[in-house]
């Protein structure tokens, strides 16, 4: 299967870091096609300029500055995600990423004022994520990170589509243990993906 690894984490020595190895080496093990994107390393650039936010319902012109990203998109069968949450969402240079390349005639098509989704080519989602918070938090705060994932990413891919979500809360108090559990969790996933 084709996988795009779509990677947010500024430092490549963090655990983040070590999850994103984690997620790319287990994956190939497994004898997926493994695109990784590491949008720090590429230099990607999130903002959306007032150029691409013009052109950005013409489907023929608003894929000109990010062409290669939304082949990469077009041409996986599975899309897994790994970054941190920060305050609650997903880092700027990942929403930046959703703002420039899930473009209308990518990821929806507007048919009479109506979204409809168009990446279906992506069969299966995964996600491995660290909260800085406890699991109770992010529920007291209803989760942000989760429902965008589980609710928003959902409406756009295959209809049916597998879902992985592999959370590591509370980051802020964790132990070697925690840690090297999780990444046994993130291991034995990815393996089985």
């Amino acid at each position: 299967m084709r996988i795009m690894v779509l990677y947010a984490h500024p430092v490549e020595q963090s655990y983040n870091g070590a999850l994103h190895r984690l997620v790319v080496d287990e994956l190939t093990r497994s004898g997926h096609d493994v695109d990784d994107c590491d949008l720090y390393a590429e230099g990607f650039k999130p903002c959306l300029t007032r150029e691409e936010r013009l052109a950005y319902h013409d489907v023929d012109a608003n894929l000109g500055p990010v062409e290669d990203y939304v082949r990469r998109l077009r041409a996986a069968e599975a899309l897994v995600m790994s970054y941190p949450v920060w305050n609650f969402g997903y880092p700027a240079i990942l929403k930046g990423f959703f703002d420039r390349v899930f473009l209308p005639g990518v990821s929806f098509n507007l048919v009479d004022g109506k979204v409809r989704p168009c990446l279906h080519n992506i069969t299966k989602v995964g996600v491995v994520t660290t909260y800085g918070g406890s699991r109770l938090r992010a529920f007291l705060v209803g989760d942000p990170p989760r429902k965008s994932v589980t609710r928003v990413l959902r409406a756009i891919v295959r209809p049916g589509a597998s879902f992985t979500y592999l959370a590591h809360y509370d980051m802020n108090r964790s132990t070697d243990e925690s840690r090297a559990r999780f990444s046994r969790r993130v291991a034995a996933a990815m393996a089985r993906f």
